[in-house]
């Protein structure tokens, strides 16, 4: 859209109907989507606010039922942490291994990826993570040093989510990301939810390395936002009971393969 093509009017349906069906919306994106300069849409934004259409926040416009909005679709924290509980340690134990002190590196929410937190105690490493109870336990536990980026706090999965590109991630660097997922095939690392498939998309431009962390029940064709393309992944730490075929299929494609048993023995690793 050009620069000063629309009508207030015509600005405000589209600032209104950006809104509608989001969270929060960015002032950044509302500027290119209707073609105003700042300042424009500035005093459209609080014209919008004085008629109680919107609510602006800092950075950006927060809709009017806000606190109403659909919960995230995963489960809740406590939950999944009883499902494959023995596999997802041993997972978490291979990915803490391939840790070194004084390496930075990002850690993505989620119960798999919180396994390797015992393992992690004695390592002095910078971590980032958006998981509220890796931060926590690392702080408590270790001398890691940790970074949050900032964002709203999901209870339920214990995740800190932003709607903003400006966080503390756009200026961490990272050898390697480990990361869990909704489910990984043959289109890629793929989740449940928008939101956390954004999140984990935006974290993956930070890190070099992407290890991700999938127990044998991930391999079944589910979810419906894809993260990244299996070309993406360097390595990938499943349990023995993940199917063998499928396991060929991601060697084949370059990836490194960590099989592990439920003790947390390595069995097998092939390029």
């Amino acid at each position: 859209m050009l620069k000063g093509s629309l009508h207030e009017r015509e600005r405000w349906q589209m600032i209104l109907g950006t809104v509608q069906n989001r969270a929060v919306v960015t002032v950044r994106e509302l500027i290119e989507r209707t073609g105003a300069s700042p300042a424009t849409l500035r005093r459209d934004l609080a014209k919008l606010e004085m008629m109680g259409l919107i609510k602006r926040v800092h950075g950006g416009v927060e809709a009017l039922n806000f606190d109403e909005r659909p919960h995230l679709a995963t489960r809740h924290f406590e939950v999944s942490q009883t499902l494959k509980a023995s596999s997802k340690r041993a997972i978490g134990r291979a990915a803490a291994a391939l840790c070194e002190d004084n390496d930075s590196i990002i850690i993505n929410a989620g119960t798999t990826t919180f396994q390797m937190v015992d393992f992690l105690r004695d390592r002095k490493m910078q971590i980032l993570t958006n998981s509220f109870p890796i931060a926590e336990t690392l702080v408590a536990r270790s001398e890691n040093r940790i970074i949050m980026p900032g964002g709203e706090i999901y209870r339920e999965q214990g995740i800190i989510l932003s709607p903003f590109d400006g966080d503390a991630a756009q200026h961490y660097t990272a050898s390697k990301i480990f990361m869990g997922c909704y489910s990984i095939g043959l289109l890629g690392v793929i989740e449940g939810d928008p939101l956390i498939a954004r999140a984990e998309a935006k974290l993956l431009g930070r890190a070099d390395r992407l290890i991700v962390l999938a127990d044998s029940s991930k391999f079944e064709n589910r979810g419906s936002m894809a993260v990244c393309p299996l070309s993406r992944v360097d390595t990938l730490i499943t349990d023995d009971a993940a199917p063998a075929a499928m396991l060929d299929v991601f060697r084949q494609a370059g990836i490194n393969v960590i099989v592990v048993r439920d003790e947390g023995q390595k069995v097998s690793s092939a390029a």
